[in-house]
């Protein structure tokens, strides 16, 4: 295992590894047990009990979360006509079609997420070698491939985060910086967990939320026990 700094050493001694906390308990000791300068992201991990293998237990999506991520993304849209102005008007960062494609096969990454209108994607799908592998390719899914180019756009902005399964059936979703107020990151929590128990496959057995925590960047994990906390179903 490699060697802990310090600080976090420090920061895990006010973790007690064998509990799992409340929400609140657990985002308030991710505040206390951040070990950097900067104003650290704050993440969810989810252990869920699926099989990604299987085509009907693959979860992928997006959803808004209430009060953002603290990041403002930088959004490319592949788009022509009246879409392209759309995109523009929505407060796109980037807009074009093989102008854009042309400069990131030469390298150019100055972007966070793509958005393609349908009719672009015969040649988006040729980045899909360059795209693909970090995970920038748009897709119909998280709402990346849509002719309502502005809905799509006004959601990034307003702090939209996509979430997918990986091979071991985990999913990391950012909620936040630690400089925001607990109640809002609590908020921003509940908001991903309703979603996961939405997106819960009807293939999936077992238990489905195997383990849930909190960390931030650097920082320990908090473990949460999610029966602690009221959804708003």
């Amino acid at each position: 295992m490699a060697k802990r700094g310090k600080k976090y050493v420090e920061a895990a001694k006010l973790v007690d590894r064998t509990q799992a906390y409340s929400v609140a308990e657990a985002i308030e000791l991710v505040k206390k047990t951040t070990t950097t300068k900067f104003d650290a992201s704050v993440e969810v991990a989810f252990r869920l009990g699926v099989d990604p293998k299987k085509a009907d237990q693959q979860i992928r999506g997006a959803v808004v979360l209430p009060n953002g991520t603290g990041k403002t993304q930088r959004v490319l849209v592949f788009a022509k006509g009246e879409k392209a102005k759309e995109a523009e008007a929505a407060g796109a960062d980037y807009v074009g079609d093989a102008d854009f494609i042309t400069k990131i096969t030469q390298g150019w990454f100055d972007f966070d997420v793509i958005v393609a209108t349908p009719d672009m994607m015969g040649e988006v799908g040729k980045l899909g070698r360059v795209l693909g592998p970090k995970g920038l390719m748009p897709n119909p899914k998280t709402g990346t491939v849509t002719f309502d180019v502005d809905r799509a756009v006004k959601e990034i902005k307003a702090g939209k985060v996509e979430y997918r399964v990986d091979k071991a059936g985990n999913i990391h979703v950012p909620i936040g910086k630690v400089s925001f107020e607990s109640d809002k990151l609590v908020e921003n929590f509940t908001t991903i967990y309703e979603t996961m128990l939405k997106v819960k496959p009807s293939a999936a057995k077992g238990t489905y939320m195997k383990n849930l925590a909190v960390s931030s960047t650097m920082g320990p994990g908090v473990k949460v026990d999610p029966s602690t906390f009221v959804t708003s179903k």
